[in-house]
């Protein structure tokens, strides 16, 4: 499917200075070792309990200023990093839901990175991150039925050209791109700012990439390092 590279909009530069994302596309392939995922989370969930890494805290704490630059509150609606690793502090592991989404759950928990993972086939145009006006559709489930609503102005959003795809940055991905095993194109974005060690960023994709290749061993993937210039 060749490299995602997602439009970012200059205000986000304003907002978070230092922002970078690693896009990584993958042209699946049959998944023939599902029970990395799970030994990876395992693992995740440990060093989570453990205290690390040595950077989580100073990482988290510069999302939590980001969310708020735009009217977020974090405590009610933290970044995805952070509400995985407090559950994981509260319960001592996460459950399983799919291969796919367990394994890019446990390189966020590793690294305490926020990662989205989408079905890049229910996209339209590229992905863009930008600032909502208030009217963009998000799909979502309310009441375990379908529902639509709509981001609030000025909110950081992920969307493409028919409607946001992840409210609040990293907050809550929507329904029509929720991504699983089944999806043939796969798009992944890690998200980190200037308190997270570039070298740690560089190496939360490479393993996630290691570990969708033992996967699916027949999988194509390109990864891209989007920054502002």
């Amino acid at each position: 499917m060749g490299v995602v590279v997602p439009v970012l909009d200059p205000q986000i530069a304003e907002m978070a200075p230092g922002f970078r994302a690693l896009s990584i596309a993958v042209e699946a392939a049959p998944i023939t070792n599902p029970e990395i995922a799970g030994q990876v989370l395992t693992r995740a969930c440990a060093s989570v309990v453990a205290g690390n890494p040595s950077w989580a805290h100073a990482h988290l704490a510069a999302w939590a200023e980001a969310f708020k630059v735009f009217g977020a509150k974090p405590q009610r609606t933290p970044c995805s990093a952070e509400a995985l690793r407090k559950r994981v502090l509260r319960d001592g592991s996460l459950p399983s839901i799919d291969p796919i989404v367990d394994l890019y759950n446990a390189i966020s928990l590793e690294f305490a990175v926020p990662i989205g993972g989408e079905n890049y086939a229910a996209y339209s145009g590229p992905p863009r991150l930008t600032v909502a006006n208030g009217t963009e559709l998000f799909d979502t489930i309310k009441a375990g039925l379908p529902a639509t609503e709509h981001p609030e102005k000025g909110e950081v959003i992920w969307r493409d050209e028919i409607g946001v795809t992840c409210r609040r940055w990293n907050w809550r991905q929507g329904v029509r791109t929720r991504l699983d095993s089944n999806a043939k194109q796969m798009w992944f974005v890690l998200e980190s700012l200037p308190a997270m060690p570039l070298d740690a960023f560089q190496a939360s994709g490479d393993e996630l990439m290691q570990c969708l290749k033992q996967m699916m061993p027949g999988a194509r993937i390109e990864k891209q390092m989007i920054e502002f210039y």
